[in-house]
């Protein structure tokens, strides 16, 4: 298993009863600012209900957390917040690995798509949190300075220009007529 920032082993065989409360100390927000490139996590809390069902545990909640980042334009940081729906599957890994040369097609259903395998007797439910906080932030994100920036840079956005080049000029005559 991986070391995780946010490390928070579940038992499989026993599953708490109670929602399960995931709050990052200090030391795990800076080590989750440096892997998802941030200038802080200043705050995350997860709460998450787990249920036994035939081949999967699932765990559906939520994800909280305030953070510091870049602005993409300005490079100013600014904070954000971010709230997330958590929803994972966590199932025990395949006992059958392929071979190097082995070819396998999966399909993967809708309910499929966060499905994470476990192996032992123990998943990772804070890894899960950590990752599911890493896809949530935004990398090209806007701070308040943003467009004072592009202003004084002389940046204009492609939806105020006006349409150029010999397909646009094809389709002024065609409107003309």
């Amino acid at each position: 298993m991986i070391e995780s920032e946010l490390s928070r082993p579940i038992k499989s065989r026993a599953l708490p009863a109670e929602p399960v409360v995931i709050e990052a100390s200090a030391d795990e927000r800076v080590a989750m600012a440096k892997r998802f490139s941030l200038t802080s996590v200043d705050d995350l809390h997860a709460t998450v209900e787990l249920e036994q069902r035939a081949k999967a545990i699932h765990a559906n909640g939520t994800l909280k957390a305030s953070i510091t980042q870049a602005c993409a334009i300005s490079h100013e940081d600014f904070s954000t917040k971010i709230e997330e729906q958590l929803a994972f599957r966590f199932v025990k890994a395949s006992a059958v690995e392929p071979g190097e040369d082995d070819e396998i097609e999966i399909e993967l259903d809708a309910e499929e798509l966060d499905e994470i395998e476990y192996s032992g007797d123990t998943f990772d439910l804070g890894e899960a949190v950590a990752q599911s906080l890493g896809l949530a932030i935004d990398p090209y994100a806007e701070g308040p300075n943003a467009d004072a920036v592009r202003a004084e840079k002389g940046i204009t956005s492609d939806e105020d220009a006006e349409p150029s080049g010999p397909l646009a000029e094809a389709l002024k005559a065609l409107k003309k007529n």
